[in-house]
């Protein structure tokens, strides 16, 4: 399987995974968090947070500041209007007539 490159397949695999949700939502609710308060949210080892934050930063939804020793993430704005711009352009499409759809049915089937 190739690896993908198109940036927004990779923010929606990156906020997919169970971990990064949590990680995206407390980051919604409390603004920046530091790497080593996100293992309550998550019920995971540090190491395990690790990954789940490089893919998150690698994926462009979040930015992170050195503080010292410690790490700080927040929500990257941009990447919240990406998503919001992607959902956007998702709707139900137009009803169609009952017509169309009972040709559609009883069409045969397309030779192989």
């Amino acid at each position: 399987m190739r690896r993908q490159t198109d940036p927004d397949v990779l923010l929606l695999q990156a906020a997919a995974d169970p971990t990064r949700l949590a990680i995206l939502r407390q980051l919604s609710t409390d603004g920046e968090v530091c790497a080593c308060d996100f293992t309550a949210c998550c019920d995971v080892a540090q190491p395990t947070i690790s990954h789940h934050l490089k893919v998150l930063r690698e994926s462009g939804w979040v930015t992170s500041e050195r503080r010292g020793t410690w790490i700080w993430y927040s929500i990257c704005p941009d990447a919240v209007t990406r998503f919001r711009g992607m959902a956007g352009e998702i709707s139900p499409g137009a009803p169609r007539p009952a017509t169309v759809l009972a040709a559609a049915l009883s069409a045969p089937a397309p030779a192989r």
